[in-house]
């Protein structure tokens, strides 16, 4: 049944079980500056930018799926909203607002009134330099309890976007962790002529 009101994209979060963990906060809870990689539990694919924009709309650099998990433009560095506290290596609160901000190219993820390319949904870019974007990079961490699980189902609200009762959200799951050192190589095979898919914000089901 359509939930009115309410768009959304399925996304998952996946996780390394076997990663080490640097304190006890890190084996449990996904924490500000941890590398995530986000999937598509709907369609197998996962959250993937790089440095190609969209031919239309914001003209932004575009935020696609890809079905390879080891995809290295599929790593995402969770970080505080621009005027909010992110203590590196502690846990996230259910209800904190953060940034996803692609690790090979340092643009947030980011939604606007835009429409998509194809959808005309809710066009979904990647935004900022070095990390540095404006107000509509934020997005609400909605879980169940205190702090974020990994394993724990999550929702990541818009909130820059919501108006007359409308919620832009994402919905996922933690699942997949990587060492908030690790460091990633460049992508080893050409940016252009990918098979993807840019990505919108889509109504609920």
């Amino acid at each position: 049944m359509l939930r009115a009101g309410v768009r959304l994209l399925l996304l998952g979060l996946c996780c390394c079980s076997w990663l080490a963990a640097e304190d006890s906060h890190d084996a449990e809870f996904v924490t500000c500056g941890s590398v995530v990689k986000l999937l598509n539990t709907r369609h197998n694919v996962r959250l993937h930018s790089h440095d190609v924009k969209y031919g239309s709309g914001s003209g932004q650099q575009s935020v696609t799926g890809v079905e390879a998990s080891d995809d290295v433009n599929s790593y995402w560095r969770i970080r505080g909203k621009i005027d909010g506290d992110c203590v590196r290596g502690e846990p996230i609160k259910c209800g904190q607002a953060i940034r996803l901000t692609h690790v090979n190219t340092g643009k947030n993820l980011h939604t606007h009134h835009f429409s998509s390319p194809l959808s005309n949904n809710q066009e979904v870019s990647a935004f900022g330099d070095d990390g540095e974007g404006d107000d509509l990079d934020a997005w609400i961490v909605q879980c169940s309890d205190t702090l974020w699980e990994r394993e724990d189902s999550v929702r990541f609200k818009h909130v820059g976007t919501t108006s007359n009762g409308l919620a832009y959200v994402i919905l996922g799951k933690a699942t997949w962790l990587l060492a908030i050192t690790k460091s990633h190589p460049p992508p080893p095979y050409p940016l252009h002529g990918q098979s993807t898919r840019p990505l919108s914000l889509q109504t609920a089901f």
